[in-house]
C-alpha cells in the first residue's frame, strides 16, 4: 500500500527511531552537524517524499528547512561539558617546613570531566599544567658491567652521595637505586665452558660470573647505602659487542614493587659503551619466544633471559610510557648516533655523552633531567571508534602551537604554568551506545585527566512515545517522534502490514517499475508494498521516486564536478543555472571570454561556442583567433604602403593612392616619439624595416576605430659610406709592414746560414793534418820515365 493513500496520517518534522538516528549519524563525516528533530502535535504538510524512509526525518537544519520543515518543529540537542573533579594545581615552596606527600601534589587541572557528545559537534575544554616546586624524584641507575666498563665502575662507586648532594638543589625528596646487566647467559653471547662461566675474563683479571640483569639496590634515600653496594660490584664479561640492555630496561620498567617506584618523577639512567640487542637477535641463541613484558625477578635476578627473546623497541616504548619512566641514555661518543636514533623513537628520553671513565655522569644526569622536565607532552589513551581529539597549546610567553605542536610546550621552568585547549569530537554514535572513558596525561608524569564520554544518540521526543497508538493502523505500533515504531510482526510506514498475513510476491509486484524484474530499481527495499530507498555513505547523495528510480548524483560530470558545478541533478538529469547549458552544464553562454582586445568576438574570425572561440578561418588560431602562423607579419604586410606614403618609394610607389588610401599616416621626428604599447588601449605593433637602399625606417601599426593608424619616423636611418683615407692608409701601412716583415725574415735566415757555414769551416780546419817540412804545393821539375823493355841488364 502506498503511503500517500487516503489513510489519515499526520506527518511531522521529527526524527525517526533510535536505529534511524544511528544510521544518519554517519552524516557527520561530511562535517555537517547532526540536527535531531522534535515533534509538534498538530498536523503539517507531508514531510516524507515517495521512497524516503522514516530516518529521512533526521538531517541537518538547512536540509530540513529546504524540505519545508519549519524551525519550530526542529529538535536540536547540543553536547555539554561537566567538570567532576577540579582540584587546583599546587603552589608549593621548597623552604616550607610542611612537606607534602606525592599524592598531595597536583600539577594538572582539572582531573575528571564528563563530555556529552553529539555527532559532528566538538566539545572544547581547557587543561592547565604547572611544574610543582620540590617535586619528588626517583632515579634508577642501570649500568653495563661488561669488561669494557671496568674504569667506569670505579667512578660510579661514589655516585650515590655526590648525586644526592647535587639533586638537593632540585628536590628535597630524592631516592636512588642501582642495577646492572651484561648479557643472556647462553651461547653465542657468552662462553659456556665451565671455567668461563666462573670467570669470563682472560688473563689474571678476576671477574664475576656473567648474568642478564641484577637489581642491586632498590630505590632508597640513603646515598651511603648506594655507595656501599656499588663498591661491592665486580665486572663481568661476554663474547659479542652488543649488550642485553633491553632485557634489563624491560624488567626495571615492569617490576615496580621490586624496584620501589613511587608515583613521582621516574628517571632511568642507562649507562653503557656498547650497542644493544633487540627483538629477533635471540634466535642466535635458539630463543624464539617473544618477550612477554612481565616481571621475572627472583632474588633480584632476571631468571628468564634464556627463555624469552629481547624486547622490541615498540614494546619498550609502550612499557616505559605505561609506567611513566623517562629514560636518560648515558653513552660514549662512539655510540651517540645509534642512541640518538633510539631517542627519536622513545618519547621523553634524552642522550648524554659519557666520558670514557664516566667521570662526568653527575653533570650528564642533571643536564638531561633539566632538558626532560622543561618539556611537557600530552598523550591520550586509545580513542573509541569514531572519536577524534585535537590539541592547541598556549605556552610560555604566549607561544601558541597547533597540530602535533599543540600537544607540547617547551622551555618550562619550575613554577611555570601552561595551558592546553583540547577538543573532542564524535563522528558517529558507538554501536553499543554506552559511555566510554579516555585518559590524557603528560608523558613522564603519573597524573592524568579522566574523561567520560557520553553520546547523544536519540531524541528527547522518543521518551514520550504513545504506545499502541491509533495513528499506527489500529494500534499496531508506538507513535513517537512523528513516526510509527511498529510492534513485533508488523511492517510499513503505518504498521499496516503483517509479516505473516501477506504474500511477499504480491507486495514485491507493487515495487517493480513497469512490471520489470528489479525491485525498487535495485536501489531500495520493498516494505509492505512500498519502496524505501537505500541511503548512501555520502548524505548529500539520495535516491528518490516511487520506485527509487531517481537520484541526484548520476548526472553527467564536467571537470570532475556534478553538472559542472553550474547546476543541480534531478532524477539523473542536470538542471542548469542561468547562462549555462549542455548535458553537464559545461557550456557557458557568456561571450565575455571570447572578446578580443579590439572588442570583437573572436576578432571577427570565428564563433563563440561555450565560452571558447571556434575559428572559422583555418589559418587562424589562439584564444580569440588572433594568431596566424602562416600569415606574413604585421610589419612585413604593411611595409610597402608605409614606404610609399612616407617616403614615396617602394614597390607600391606608383599605385600608392589606390592601394594605401585607408591608412592614417602620422610622422614623428625620432623613435622616442613613437607610441608605446603601455600607452594604448588597443593592440600596437612596433616595426623596423629596410628599403632597397639598405636604409632602415621605423613605424608603428595599430587599428583604431576601424582605421589603420600608422606612426612613422620621418628620417631614414641609412648606413654611412666608407671613409677612403683610413682604408688607403691602412692598405699602404699593411703592405709596408708585410715587406719589412719579409726582409727581417730573409735577414734572419741569412745570418743563420752564414753561421752554419762558418762553423763547418772551423770544424774542417781543425781536422786538417799539415806537413810542416815540405811545401805542399811544390812539384819537382824532373820527370822519370822507365823503359818497359828494360830488364835491368
Amino acid at each position: 500500500m502506498n503511503i500517500a493513500s487516503p489513510v489519515p496520517f499526520h506527518k511531522y518534522c521529527v526524527t525517526g527511531l533510535i536505529s534511524a538516528v544511528l544510521k544518519v549519524s554517519n552524516m557527520a563525516k561530511s562535517q555537517r552537524s547532526l540536527n535531531i528533530i522534535h515533534s509538534v502535535l498538530f498536523p503539517t504538510q507531508n514531510f516524507l517524499n515517495q521512497g524516503q524512509s522514516k530516518s529521512a526525518r533526521c538531517d541537518d537544519i538547512e536540509s530540513l528547512k529546504s524540505k519545508n520543515c519549519t524551525e519550530a518543529k526542529i529538535e536540536s540537542p547540543h553536547g555539554s561539558i561537566k567538570i567532576d573533579k577540579n582540584k587546583s594545581v599546587t603552589n608549593r615552596k621548597k623552604d616550607v617546613a610542611e612537606k607534602l606527600k606525592p599524592e598531595q601534589i597536583t600539577q594538572i587541572q582539572p582531573q575528571k570531566l564528563t563530555l556529552t557528545l553529539r555527532s559532528g559537534e566538538p566539545q572544547t575544554f581547557s587543561l592547565k599544567f604547572k611544574r610543582a616546586e620540590d617535586y619528588p624524584i626517583d632515579l634508577y641507575y642501570l649500568m653495563d658491567l661488561s669488561f669494557s666498563m671496568k674504569d667506569d665502575l670505579e667512578n660510579v662507586k661514589n655516585l650515590g652521595t655526590d648525586l644526592m648532594r647535587e639533586m638537593q638543589e632540585i628536590t628535597s625528596d630524592f631516592r636512588i637505586g642501582f642495577g646492572s646487566f651484561v648479557e643472556k647467559t647462553v651461547m653465542p653471547y657468552i662462553s659456556t665452558t665451565p671455567a668461563r662461566l666462573i670467570n669470563p675474563c682472560t688473563g689474571n683479571q678476576n671477574c664475576t660470573s656473567p648474568f642478564s640483569y641484577k637489581n642491586v639496590l632498590k630505590l632508597t634515600d640513603k646515598g651511603d647505602e648506594f655507595n656501599r653496594l656499588v663498591s661491592q660490584q665486580q665486572i663481568s664479561g661476554n663474547l659479542d659487542s652488543p649488550e642485553g640492555g633491553f632485557d634489563a630496561i624491560m624488567q626495571v620498567a615492569v617490576c615496580e614493587d621490586q624496584i620501589g617506584w613511587r608515583n613521582v618523577t621516574r628517571l632511568l639512567v642507562f649507562s653503557t659503551d656498547a650497542g644493544f640487542h633487540f627483538a629477533g637477535d635471540g634466535k642466535l641463541g635458539g630463543i624464539v619466544l617473544p618477550n612477554d613484558g612481565k616481571c621475572h625477578l627472583e632474588d633480584n635476578m632476571y631468571t628468564m633471559s634464556h627463555y624469552y627473546d629481547y624486547p622490541s623497541i615498540a614494546h619498550l616504548v609502550q612499557k616505559l610510557s605505561d609506567h611513566n619512566i623517562q629514560t636518560i641514555f648515558a653513552v660514549t661518543e662512539e655510540f651517540q648516533p645509534v642512541y640518538k636514533e633510539l631517542k627519536n623513537l622513545i618519547p621523553k628520553s634524552a642522550v648524554g655523552t659519557l666520558s670514557s671513565n664516566s667521570s662526568n655522569v653527575i653533570k650528564l644526569i642533571i643536564d638531561a633531567y633539566n632538558s626532560l622536565s622543561s618539556e611537557v607532552i600530552l598523550e591520550n589513551s586509545r580513542l573509541p571508534e569514531g572519536v577524534s581529539i585535537t590539541y592547541k597549546s598556549i605556552c610560555k610567553n604566549g607561544v601558541v602551537g597547533t597540530g602535533e605542536n599543540g600537544r607540547k610546550c617547551s622551555n618550562i621552568s619550575i613554577g611555570d604554568e601552561v595551558s592546553f585547549e583540547i577538543s573532542v569530537e564524535a563522528q558517529k554514535c558507538p554501536s553499543h551506545g554506552k559511555p566510554e572513558t579516555i585518559k590524557i596525561k603528560p608523558l613522564g608524569f603519573t597524573e592524568e585527566v579522566e574523561i567520560v564520554l557520553k553520546f547523544i544518540c536519540e531524541c528527547e521526543c522518543s521518551k514520550g512515545g504513545e504506545a499502541n497508538s491509533e495513528k499506527c493502523h489500529e494500534g499496531n505500533g508506538t507513535f513517537e517522534c512523528g513516526a510509527c515504531k511498529c510492534n513485533e510482526g508488523r511492517i510499513g510506514h503505518l504498521c499496516e502490514c503483517s509479516k505473516d498475513d501477506v504474500r511477499t510476491e504480491d507486495l514485491d509486484a507493487n515495487c517493480r517499475k513497469d512490471n520489470g524484474t528489479d525491485i525498487c530499481s535495485n536501489n531500495g527495499d520493498c516494505v509492505c508494498g512500498t519502496c524505501e530507498c537505500k541511503k548512501r555513505d555520502n548524505p548529500n547523495e539520495i535516491y528518490s521516486g516511487k520506485f527509487c528510480e531517481c537520484d541526484n548524483f548520476s548526472c553527467d560530470r564536467s571537470n570532475n564536478q556534478l553538472c559542472g558545478g553550474h547546476g543541480r541533478c534531478e532524477c539523473k538529469v542536470c538542471i542548469c543555472d542561468a547562462n549555462y547549458t549542455g548535458s553537464a552544464c559545461d557550456c557557458s553562454l557568456d561571450t565575455s571570454t571570447c572578446l578580443a582586445k579590439n572588442g570583437q568576438i573572436c576578432n571577427g574570425r570565428g564563433d563563440c561556442e561555450c565560452g571558447v572561440c571556434k575559428c572559422t578561418k583555418p589559418k587562424f588560431q589562439g584564444p580569440t583567433c588572433e594568431i596566424c602562423p602562416t600569415c606574413p607579419g604585421v610589419c612585413t604586410e604593411h611595409k610597402d604602403c608605409v614606404q610609399c606614403l612616407a617616403f614615396e618609394a617602394g614597390e607600391k610607389k606608383d599605385t600608392c593612392k589606390q592601394n594605401c588610401s585607408d591608412y592614417l599616416l602620422i610622422k614623428v621626428k625620432d623613435r622616442d616619439k613613437l607610441p608605446q604599447p603601455t600607452d594604448q588601449s588597443f593592440p600596437l605593433s612596433h616595426c623596423k624595416e629596410r628599403d632597397a637602399n639598405d636604409c632602415w625606417f621605423y613605424f608603428t601599426y595599430a587599428i583604431r576605430n576601424n582605421t589603420k593608424e600608422v606612426y612613422v619616423v620621418e628620417t631614414l636611418e641609412c648606413p654611412a659610406g666608407p671613409d677612403i683615407i683610413p682604408i688607403v692608409a691602412g692598405v699602404v701601412a699593411g703592405i709596408v709592414l708585410i715587406g719589412l716583415a719579409l726582409l727581417l725574415i730573409w735577414k734572419l735566415l741569412m745570418i743563420i746560414h752564414d753561421r752554419r757555414e762558418f762553423a763547418k769551416f772551423e770544424k774542417e780546419k781543425m781536422n786538417a793534418k799539415w806537413d810542416t817540412g815540405e811545401n805542399p804545393i811544390y812539384k819537382s821539375a824532373v820527370t822519370t820515365v822507365v823503359n818497359p823493355k828494360y830488364e835491368g841488364k
